[in-house]
């Protein structure tokens, strides 16, 4: 790719910072980057959790053996991705956790097996530690001596929410190369729905139905506001937060509210 995945810009905000935020909205449990020892990374919310591979090398087997070992005690399973799906949309993250009947859930979505975008049993960490250890690397063995669960776009797309959302899968589409990461980062921002309440209803004038947004900034800007102390958003009717680089998804609805007293 030629730069560091993690910092590479996306409408405002980088990879890393939507991929914890799009999980972060999709599971109850803590979010957790495993980063190469002494890694930069760029910045991300305080609720996100670092931990260090401790060594350097080996691969997804290793991350994810610390991954699932720093919440282990704290969650039975775990959704596991890289940091380069910048269309990961929370219903898929649902759906394969909710597909989860033993040890690891396999996508095998458009044409390809999705191990980065798939579901593990924590119980899984000592398994992949000893696999690490023994140098065996590929993630292909660990689900041939496991209860994998294989599911494929059919399967998937048998979700009527995650078919509406996102029909064509494009939650398992990474960036692999420099071309790919110029093609996505063409593609047009997600639809949202976006409104103004209270006082912020009559500042500006109309206020468009729906606008393209990939961040909460960009959907603020996109109807004439700039997030501030005094701006805050309902998120689908619930989550509040002023924070500009929250991810926005197909399907999204923002609310714009005055942060002030009376407003």
């Amino acid at each position: 790719m030629g730069a560091p995945k993690a910092a590479l810009e996306w409408h405002g905000s980088t990879l890393l910072r939507r991929a914890t935020g799009v999980l972060a909205r999709a599971v109850d449990g803590p979010v957790v980057v495993v980063r190469a020892p002494a890694q930069p990374l760029p910045p991300l919310p305080d609720a996100v959790e670092l931990v260090a591979d401790p060594v350097e090398g080996l691969g997804p087997v290793q991350g994810i053996a610390v991954g699932l070992a720093a919440v282990a005690d704290r969650a039975d399973a775990a959704f596991v991705c890289s940091t380069d799906l910048p269309f990961l949309h929370p219903a898929y993250i649902r759906r394969v956790l909710g597909l989860l009947d033993g040890d690891a859930v396999l996508p095998h979505a458009r044409g390809h097996r999705q191990p980065l975008a798939a579901a593990y049993r924590t119980t899984l960490a000592p398994v992949l530690a000893r696999m690490a250890e023994d140098r065996q690397l590929k993630l292909g063995q660990l689900f041939e001596r496991c209860r994998t669960h294989h599911t494929d776009d059919a399967e998937l797309l048998a979700d009527p929410l995650l078919r509406g959302l996102d029909p064509d899968l494009d939650s398992v589409v990474n960036v692999n190369e420099p071309a790919d990461y110029r093609a996505a980062r063409e593609r047009p921002a997600p639809e949202v729905t976006v409104q103004r309440f209270g006082a912020l209803a009559r500042r500006g004038g109309a206020v468009p139905g729906s606008v393209r947004a990939a961040t909460l900034a960009a959907a603020a800007a996109g109807v004439g506001l700039e997030l501030d102390r005094h701006v805050v958003a309902a998120l689908n009717g619930d989550q509040i937060t002023r924070d500009p680089e929250t991810p926005l998804v197909a399907g999204d609805s923002v609310a714009f509210l005055s942060a002030d007293a009376g407003g």
